[in-house]
């Protein structure tokens, strides 16, 4: 399994929030911020900041994909 943010990177855009403006506010390490483009895995601290941010449900900026092919 892998984990996708393609549901935080939607909102943001939906509410007209620059990714740089995101991470400045949250204040997100550059190593942080790199796994979340490149998808992944940060820390449950993280993404509960991110939901404090944008007022929103976990379920909200991520979920869980299959990765294997069968």
């Amino acid at each position: 399994m892998g984990i996708s943010y393609k549901k935080l990177w939607m909102l943001l855009l939906e509410r007209d929030i620059k990714k740089s403006t995101f991470r400045q506010e949250l204040n997100l390490a550059s190593g942080t911020w790199t796994k979340l483009n490149k998808g992944e895995e940060v820390s449950l601290s993280i993404l509960l900041r991110i939901c404090d941010y944008l007022n929103c449900d976990i379920g909200n900026i991520c979920e869980a994909v299959r990765t294997d092919k069968d």
